[in-house]
């Protein structure tokens, strides 16, 4: 009986897994094509092959599968590993040079603009119309985003010090600045850079601005 149990507990599992991967697949779609306000929990549990309690018991409401949507595009995937024990993050954390560590950075940012800058700019934009829930969420997006920044002031004080002047504080704003997806957009999509340019010029101007040269 207690094997059963376990084969019961793990065949729920993985379904709903599935359903996961399928609702957040159709959401993050269904967000680029029609916006976050035309967008309806009925149509992603349609277009995911789900009922929409299922979208709810799964993931939640609108704002949390949007939510949902945007940190894995964040991460890259789905996987629960946590965001300082991924390569990148231990490549940066690794790095025995400020500059060295500042191009891996720059990597890394190019990496999540390239799969958020889409989706924020749309929220944004959204957000502007008056929709609370998202603008709520938008609040938290730039928290988490002011957190990382602040954390990679406080790693490079530390570990290399910050140009003659500059303390943690300023730096964050400078990242935080850089970092921002309308940044992303202008340069990349307006002004037609691609990313590989943006990259290069963002490690740069992280180091111009950060730290000595010497």
């Amino acid at each position: 009986m207690a094997e059963k149990r376990r084969y019961s507990s793990a065949l729920r599992s993985e379904q709903t897994a599935l359903a996961r991967t399928r609702i957040v697949t159709a959401a993050g779609q269904l967000f680029l094509d029609r916006g976050y306000l035309g967008t309806t929990l009925a149509a992603i549990a349609t277009e995911a092959g789900v009922s929409v309690q299922t979208v709810y018991n799964v993931i939640g409401g609108k704002q949390a599968v949007f939510k949902t949507v945007y940190d894995i595009a964040l991460a890259g995937d789905d996987e629960p590993v946590p965001m300082a024990d991924r390569p990148v993050y231990q490549a940066i954390g690794a790095a025995t040079d400020a500059r060295q560590c500042l191009t891996l950075y720059a990597s890394l940012a190019r990496q999540i603009g390239e799969r958020t800058t889409p989706l924020v700019r749309m929220a944004r934009a959204q957000a502007a119309a008056g929709d609370k829930d998202l603008a709520e969420v938008l609040k938290t997006l730039d928290a988490e985003l002011m957190f990382g920044c602040r954390y990679m002031a406080g790693h490079l004080a530390e570990k290399f010090g910050l140009r003659a002047g500059l303390d943690v504080e300023a730096a964050t704003d400078i990242l935080w600045t850089l970092n921002g997806s309308d940044l992303f957009h202008r340069l990349v999509n307006e002004r037609g850079w691609g990313w590989d340019r943006f990259e290069l010029w963002i490690a740069g101007t992280y180091a111009d601005l950060l730290i000595d040269q010497t």
